[in-house]
């Protein structure tokens, strides 16, 4: 099975969210990626850690042969992302500190995460992959 990717924004989150919670039983791993949003005058992330891991995090989960579900979860522009009242800044299950963020979700809950300074790691993307 192909790995499965959903897109989510502020906006809608808590819809896609919901789907995704749904369609997590018929994954090995169900992961979440929370990243920042292009730049519209660019068409690249504003986020220079999230142009650094992306490409990496995307090659890892493609050459897996486990059944994953991805959901990229866009955290909006810069100024919107600074909000120290984000939305994801203060959930009480995300708690972000950084983009990109990526955690394994499982059973209703976070089971592990890379964060910013992290999730370009090839062996930390595959332990993250691999948790049982």
């Amino acid at each position: 099975m192909p790995m499965k990717v959903m897109d989510a924004t502020l906006s809608n989150f808590d819809g896609v969210f919901d789907k995704f919670k749904a369609e997590a039983p018929n994954y090995k791993a169900n992961l979440i990626l929370f990243l920042a949003d292009k730049d519209p005058a660019t068409s690249l992330s504003w986020c220079p850690d999230c142009v650094r891991a992306e490409p990496v995090i995307y090659k890892k989960l493609e050459v897996s042969s486990d059944d994953i579900a991805l959901l990229r979860a866009y955290v909006g522009d810069r100024p919107t992302w600074r909000n120290p009242q984000h939305p994801w800044r203060v959930d009480s299950t995300f708690k972000l500190r950084g983009v990109p963020t990526l955690v394994r979700w499982e059973n209703g809950a976070i089971k592990g995460r890379l964060e910013d300074h992290e999730a370009h790691i090839e062996q930390k993307i595959d332990a993250l992959v691999a948790a049982t």
